[in-house]
């Protein structure tokens, strides 16, 4: 059910939910599949009868409808993949964050200064200590990476070390022959807590001519091994773009390192098609 929490000026709302509110700011009639979506509203008290927005809604829908910029995360985990995120308009930005099993999403309006942070505590970006691995690069395929997360789903009942040797056994046989990048990529692949990927889209300009631009970054978040910077395939990577003869490359970075990849993720001024106006 959607919802709103007056005290954190936060709301809880799904995708059929956004499209209902669509619709009305447009003066549309709701489409009956969506009927449900538009009764949940009226009831949680963010529409009327007649469909009118409640007012606390009015600037997080402009700010979704017409974005400068939108950044999106896309985290893969035990749970499935989630996707948050934050769309920054003309005065204002919200976050969006999603929860495993949840179709709403939360929504927050943050300060402008708060944005790098809102981004990293999307990730769960921590500066804890790590251990020592073989190598801090691994260079190999699409291929190889398939062959070792094949194995993930017969290593129930064995310890820690077998299913370490096992993936290693798949790693080479799909041509990783290494052995500090064997063993290290074995070890990454057993112990990954989550895979991410944030990219900023905005309207830029290319070549003197407005046009959509987006630029991102992707990191395993290997708990105690470490985050591992997949430098290739190189974000953004669209779908169909990569098989398996692509290289694979994983450079292991610090969390000051993903900090400032996140603060560099942001375009600059002088990258947009016009001035944006600043929240």
């Amino acid at each position: 059910m959607p919802s709103y929490d007056s005290t954190r000026g936060r709301f809880r709302l799904a995708e059929s939910h956004l499209a209902v509110l669509g619709h009305r700011l447009e003066g549309e009639e709701v489409p009956s599949e969506l009927e449900e979506a538009e009764r949940e509203l009226c009831e949680a008290g963010l529409t009327d009868q007649d469909g009118n927005l409640d007012f606390a809604l009015t600037p997080l829908v402009s700010t979704l409808r017409t974005p400068t910029v939108v950044l999106h995360v896309e985290a893969l985990g035990e749970y499935g993949t989630l996707h948050h995120g934050v769309t920054i308009g003309d005065g204002y930005v919200y976050s969006h964050e999603s929860w495993p099993g949840s179709a709403e999403s939360e929504y927050v309006r943050l300060e402008p200064s708060m944005l790098v942070w809102a981004l990293a505590r999307m990730v769960n970006l921590q500066g804890e200590e790590t251990e020592e691995v073989a190598t801090p690069e691994v260079d190999a395929t699409m291929a190889v990476l398939d062959a070792g997360l094949a194995t993930l789903d017969s290593l129930r009942g064995l310890t820690a070390e077998e299913g370490i040797d096992r993936i290693g056994e798949a790693l080479k046989s799909a041509g990783l022959t290494r052995k500090s990048q064997l063993s290290t990529l074995a070890k990454l692949i057993a112990g990954m807590r989550c895979s991410w990927r944030m990219t900023a889209a905005w309207q830029g300009r290319d070549e003197g001519t407005p046009a959509m631009q987006v630029r991102g970054f992707a990191v395993w978040d290997c708990g105690p091994l470490g985050y591992w910077h997949r430098e290739l395939p190189a974000e953004p990577v669209l779908p169909g773009q990569v098989d398996d003869t692509a290289r694979l490359k994983l450079v292991r970075v610090d969390a000051k390192e993903v900090w400032q990849m996140i603060t560099d993720l942001l375009p600059r001024t002088d990258e947009f098609a016009s001035s944006p106006h600043p929240g």
